[in-house]
């Protein structure tokens, strides 16, 4: 990926990617709540996992089709779409397994207008946006294993956390963004 320069405050968009984060966090937040129903609190809390990856591969490909992405760094959001369609792909097959109906994802114009994808002009406008999500979606992977009762799912959660660890430096890195000295980054 080429270096992206150095983002730029953007107050408004901010607030509002980061009321979906919020949203997001406490609705698998919520769900951890379950872990003493067992593995019917397991199946909540995986919904809402799979909630915030639909959200994940919607970005990344109505991004993509912005046409606001340079080749170099289109290439790189392709891959983390797949690792999250594949997120998804894991997460749905477990809980059909465990006797629920996977969450659909939303339209696309929900999708657009939760992550004011329309506000979104440039290249660094977009790789914000993932930045932001991809810390998210880190952050609840790692608060909700703690919740969950069977520990193979626990450490798929671990798994997926690590994944969108992966991605949120590569796009931090990518931006410009030093590394925190401050340890304890996620969770």
């Amino acid at each position: 990926m080429t270096r992206i320069e150095t983002l730029e405050s953007a107050p408004r968009r901010s607030l509002i990617i980061g009321a979906g984060l919020l949203a997001g966090g406490l609705a698998v937040t919520s769900a951890g709540r379950a872990r003493a129903a067992g593995p019917s609190g397991d199946v909540q809390v995986m919904q809402g996992a799979l909630a915030l990856e639909h959200e994940g591969i919607a970005a990344y490909r109505l991004a993509g089709a912005s046409g606001l992405l340079k080749p170099d760094t289109l290439k790189v959001a392709l891959i983390f779409k797949g690792h999250h369609e594949q997120h998804r792909d894991a997460l749905a097959k477990l809980i059909a397994k465990a006797g629920g109906k996977p969450v659909e994802p939303k339209a696309d114009a929900d999708y657009v207008k939760e992550l004011d994808l329309e506000a979104l002009k440039t290249q660094t406008d977009v790789v914000l946006l993932a930045t932001k999500l991809e810390l998210g979606a880190t952050n609840a992977y790692a608060g909700q294993v703690a919740a969950l009762h069977d520990p193979q799912l626990a450490h798929l959660f671990t798994q997926l956390s690590a994944d969108e660890a992966v991605h949120w430096t590569t796009l931090n890195n990518a931006s410009g963004v030093p590394i925190p000295a401050k340890a304890f980054l996620f969770g």
